[in-house]
């Protein structure tokens, strides 16, 4: 299905906004924990829907992108909002399955009326939830969907989280700096995860084109918490890498593993083990552990350095890359509708008009948000220039580390 063109005329809006506080029941159930934010701006909110995971396994991401989301709402809100109308996150719990995307995506489409949606958490919910957005022509913005084929769900699909073909192969050449000898590497993914699996398919591809050893691929599911058999298995072929491709818990939990059955070499983690809310899973064990980027908090802007100095001041620690991407999320909604001008006025009875033209008008434009310079093209890939490598450094064996960019 090919995309509407970014570079065409949009659609002429006959209307504009219907808003989400205009649903008899938007703050009926426990899940829609609306925030409340001061505002410069006046007037009734414009709702722009979150979808991620705030419970389940996958709260150890999702977690980190309310935290992104509901910083970037202050921050527009406090500059004047929507051409002065504030902006309302509606939030929604899609917790860690594809049934919980799908029914977040649902209520945020029918009865909060938003006029887009940030999420969901994962690539296998993506797959699930999307396609209801992309027949209800609802635009969405994934967050932190990194699989192949995710901006081919639908015309109302994009993403501001780069492709794994992109970003996980630096991992591997900046292991391969550090550590020129290591000839045999060994792979690990959560075969019950599409990002999972898309993403050891590249972390594969890049260890045959270095022309390293692949001397063996163990599976798991991302609800494991043994892994006894397949570290041992590994350890018995003496790996000089390994790779891993799962979530933060069993990603967490298999690193730790890893090390306490001897093995001592490289590892890197793949995009799901990208979150500090490791360490309280493998502590001390966490260190080393190389990670590919697509945000650093050194990144220059005045978005980003308002960013950090906003994270920073709640968490006290540095902003992690899913919330910068959640902030970014929200940011492409809210200047893709600030550039809409009068065609984002409030009018209950143009939501579907409103909805095809802010899709196209995201599609067109360009954004300088705290993961630099990003733009789509016309399918709703992300275009980003700059990524990074991270190695995590513990403090102890405590649950307290952080990620040192590499140069």
């Amino acid at each position: 299905m090919k995309k509407f063109s970014a570079y065409t005329s949009s659609l002429l809006v006959t209307g504009a906004l219907f808003l989400g506080a205009c649903s008899p029941n938007s703050n009926n159930t426990a899940t829609n924990n609306t925030t409340n934010t001061t505002t410069s701006s006046t007037g009734t909110p414009i709702s722009i829907g979150i979808a991620v995971a705030q419970t389940s396994n996958v709260a150890l991401l999702g977690q980190e992108q309310v935290a992104g989301a509901k910083i970037a709402e202050k921050y527009f809100n406090e500059k004047g909002g929507i051409n002065g109308t504030p902006i309302k996150l509606v939030f929604q719990d899609t917790a860690g399955d594809e049934a919980g995307a799908i029914n977040a995506f649902q209520t945020l489409i029918t009865r909060d009326k938003v006029v887009g949606i940030v999420g969901p958490t994962l690539s296998q919910q993506a797959f699930g939830a999307d396609p209801v957005a992309d027949r209800a022509k609802v635009p969405v913005l994934g967050p932190s969907n990194t699989a192949k084929g995710v901006p081919q769900i639908g015309d109302y699909v994009a993403r501001v989280s780069a492709p794994v073909a992109v970003v996980a192969p630096n991992a591997v050449k900046a292991a391969l700096k550090l550590n020129p000898g290591i000839k045999k590497v060994a792979v690990f993914y959560a075969q019950n995860d599409a990002f999972s699996k898309s993403e050891t398919e590249t972390f594969q591809q890049t260890v045959k084109d270095q022309n390293l050893d692949l001397i063996t691929v163990q599976k798991f599911q991302t609800t494991d918490t043994d892994f006894q058999t397949q570290v041992t298995n590994t350890l018995n072929l003496k790996p000089e890498l390994v790779i891993i491709s799962g979530l933060a818990a069993d990603g967490g939990n298999l690193v730790r593993q890893l090390r306490e059955l001897g093995y001592k070499g490289a590892i890197i983690g793949g995009n799901g083990l990208n979150t500090s809310n490791i360490f309280p899973v493998c502590k001390a064990l966490c260190d080393g552990i190389l990670i590919a980027q697509a945000y650093s908090p050194e990144h220059p802007g005045e978005v980003n350095a308002a960013f950090r100095k906003a994270y920073q001041a709640q968490y006290k620690k540095e902003p992690p890359q899913f919330s910068a991407q959640a902030f970014a999320g929200v940011q492409v909604f809210v200047e893709a509708l600030q550039k809409m001008g009068d065609k984002a006025k409030p009018n209950p009875g143009a939501i579907a008009e409103l909805r095809t033209a802010l899709n196209q008008e995201i599609l067109r434009g360009q954004y300088a948000t705290p993961l630099g310079e990003i733009a789509f093209t016309p399918e709703g890939e992300v275009v980003q220039k700059e990524f990074y490598v991270a190695q995590i450094k513990m403090e102890g064996d405590r649950d307290s580390g952080k990620f040192v960019f590499l140069k």
